[in-house]
């Protein structure tokens, strides 16, 4: 199946403009609807799935910036570009305020158009990737976080703490654990809230472009620099600005980086003028970023200075409790986008997803219900609506027969070698069960038991469970 084509809404007064921007989206690959003016625009937008606006500042019946407040408040991750003309760059750093991703300056060419129509787009799919978290449980009902295990039953304790202070804060946790949701949490529970919260992931930007990104730039600071350009420190003021993937950020911006925190000022790319600002910095990463500093991939001090509050954010497999919280949050937000009814899950199913480890944590348990929420033809999800790779997480923990661990005690042989024939009949029972979940798949079966392939085999060959001809390796 192709992937489906992403949808840009055009929305301008000026018919040349239009037919010239729907032109070059439409050869790159998008979908494209036209509107010449707010109001259209609107219209457009509630009835289509849009996953990107262009629009215009100046138009009659409704202007852009009403339109952007508008999409901002319907579709909140909807990201919407500004076009504007030289002399209206306040303008445009005002409705980068209030929500807008970026703006074009009149004329702009095509790769600039590209460039940022691509990094608005994948940076949509970011944020779906990472959002996951319902409103329903009560414990963390205000922070929009679900779960009340004791992991996250600290965590509220911090935030509650460290939320409405500039404290800098630095959130750690594997990928899809939810470190976005954590640091919105931080903007939305302190005075800062009706101010900007601006996003940077660090891992998505070109390190070439990190430092104009960051900071800004002035006109003719280097080629196609047509205009100045206000970077997401500027854009953060007053409000927050949030460093996703921090630890991917070059050695040589991070001096700079360390200068703009410490001094809450630093000079545009280009630039000579010295700018201030008033910034509440999150930053999180999933890198280990002491070891990072062993390795000289990151300074020390920069670490020091954005580890004043750290927050670690458990992997789902360390709060297994809260799961059924989540496949409940999940069921009813995909019954509603799917246009579905399933009413509930049946228990052999809750306890394999109960019981499955979550190597991506929250975002995978999320892509899971989805698949299993739109294959489900019953009125509840079954444990056959699960992955495979599900289905036989639950083969694995269930009990093991007794006759595996019975081990006959004789006056020959001590301790050890009783311990050490009753491991060998639990690796042949394990193993063995692995293969037959898995139809003699030894590939499938090693993932299944998280080692390698040559490691099975040698495992199979020590247990006598010799691959045959009905073995499969793929």
């Amino acid at each position: 199946m192709l992937p489906e084509k992403k949808q840009v809404l055009i929305v301008d007064d000026e018919p040349n403009l239009r037919k010239i921007l729907a032109a070059q989206l439409d050869r790159d690959g998008y979908d494209v609807l036209l509107a010449e003016d707010g109001a259209q625009g609107l219209q457009l937008l509630r009835e289509n799935h849009v996953d990107l606006v262009i629009t215009d500042l100046k138009m009659p019946k409704v202007d852009g910036m009403t339109l952007l407040k508008e999409a901002v408040k319907e579709i909140p991750d909807l990201p919407v570009v500004m076009i504007t003309a030289h002399g209206t760059v306040d303008t445009a750093v005002e409705a980068l305020k209030s929500g807008a991703f970026d703006y074009l300056t009149k004329p702009f060419d095509k790769d600039e158009v590209r460039q940022i129509v691509a990094k608005a787009l994948k940076t949509r799919q970011l944020a779906d990737e990472e959002a996951s978290s319902p409103q329903k449980a009560v414990p963390g009902a205000r922070f929009g976080i679900i779960g009340s295990s004791s992991q996250l039953g600290e965590l509220y304790a911090v935030l509650d703490r460290v939320a409405d202070s500039p404290t800098t804060v630095l959130i750690t946790g594997e990928s899809g654990t939810g470190k976005e949701l954590v640091a919105r949490a931080l903007h939305d529970q302190s005075s800062r809230r009706d101010k900007p919260f601006i996003k940077v992931n660090c891992a998505a930007i070109p390190k070439e472009l990190i430092e104009s990104e960051l900071f800004g730039y002035e006109r003719g600071a280097f080629t196609g620099a047509v205009g100045s350009k206000p970077g997401r420190f500027e854009l953060a003021s007053t409000g927050t600005l949030f460093l996703d993937e921090i630890g991917e950020i070059p050695l040589e911006m991070q001096v700079k980086l360390l200068r703009a925190l410490q001094e809450s000022e630093f000079e545009r790319v280009g630039g000579i003028k010295t700018i201030r600002v008033d910034v509440r910095l999150v930053a999180a990463t999933n890198r280990d970023l002491k070891k990072s500093i062993a390795q000289g991939a990151f300074r020390e001090d920069l670490f020091y200075r954005l580890n004043v509050v750290s927050l670690r954010l458990p992997p789902l497999r360390e709060r297994a409790s809260d799961i059924p919280l989540l496949v409940e949050h999940f069921l009813s937000k995909f019954n509603e986008r799917l246009k579905k009814s399933v009413t509930g899950v049946e228990p052999e199913a809750l306890d394999a997803l109960s019981t499955y480890g979550w190597p991506g944590n929250i975002r995978e348990l999320e892509n899971v219900m989805e698949r299993a929420v739109l294959f489900c033809d019953g009125q509840r999800l079954r444990f056959d609506d699960l992955p495979a790779e599900l289905r036989g997480s639950q083969v694995l923990s269930t009990p093991l027969p007794e006759a595996a661990l019975d081990v006959p005690l004789s006056g020959e042989g001590g301790l050890k070698e009783h311990v050490k024939v009753a491991m060998s009949r639990l690796e042949r029972e394990l193993v063995s069960r692995a293969l037959k979940q898995t139809n003699n798949n030894v590939t499938h079966a090693a993932r299944l038991l998280k080692i390698s392939r040559k490691g099975l085999q040698l495992k199979m060959k020590e247990l006598g469970l010799r691959e045959g001809p009905g073995d499969k390796s793929d």
